[in-house]
């Protein structure tokens, strides 16, 4: 049975191929000229990344070896502009029950350091996946006047998580 470690060396990889997905999500709204929607899968690519440097620094101050990994290339081509953000919401649910098993993983090896630090990535991923249901739910609701998804964002967006002022340390710092 992989350890707690090996898991989360694993979650690593899967946290940096969120990020690479969110990039090309981006990508592909910046090319339709939608800046909030760009903007939003931006900042997402950027969490994620940083949820993946948490865990170096976790490791790196657990005393554990850090794998660098690679990733699959991302999905970069849609057929509309819902079926991005239907990605986004699949991927967060697969990466919370990743980060649901990590914490069952910690729990079972009586680990209580790792099991409490996978408590902020379990509040996180419930508001993950909250935010990014009520996104698709407008981009469907929206879908052909997606101008008006670009409103919402731009009304909705900017207030500062309250889960990132207990967020645990990033290795590198906050870059």
């Amino acid at each position: 049975m992989p350890t707690f470690q090996e898991k989360l060396n694993e979650q690593i990889a899967y946290e940096f191929a969120a990020s690479q997905q969110y990039i090309a999500i981006a990508v592909h709204y910046d090319s339709e000229t939608l800046p909030q929607l760009a903007a939003h899968f931006y900042r997402q690519s950027l969490e994620e990344r940083n949820h993946a440097m948490m865990m170096v620094q976790y490791l790196l101050d657990s005393g554990d070896e850090v794998l660098v990994p690679a990733v699959a290339a991302p999905q970069t081509s849609f057929a509309d502009d819902v079926a991005p953000v239907a990605l986004a919401l699949d991927q967060e649910k697969r990466v919370t029950a990743q980060i649901s098993q990590l914490a069952v993983t910690a729990r079972e090896a009586g680990d209580l350091v790792a099991e409490q630090f996978m408590h902020w990535f379990l509040q996180e991923q419930r508001e993950e996946v909250s935010s990014m249901s009520a996104l698709l739910q407008v981009v469907e609701r929206l879908k052909d006047n997606v101008m008006l998804v670009e409103d919402y964002l731009a009304r909705e967006s900017g207030g500062s998580n309250p889960l990132e002022a207990g967020a645990p340390p990033a290795a590198g710092g906050a870059l």
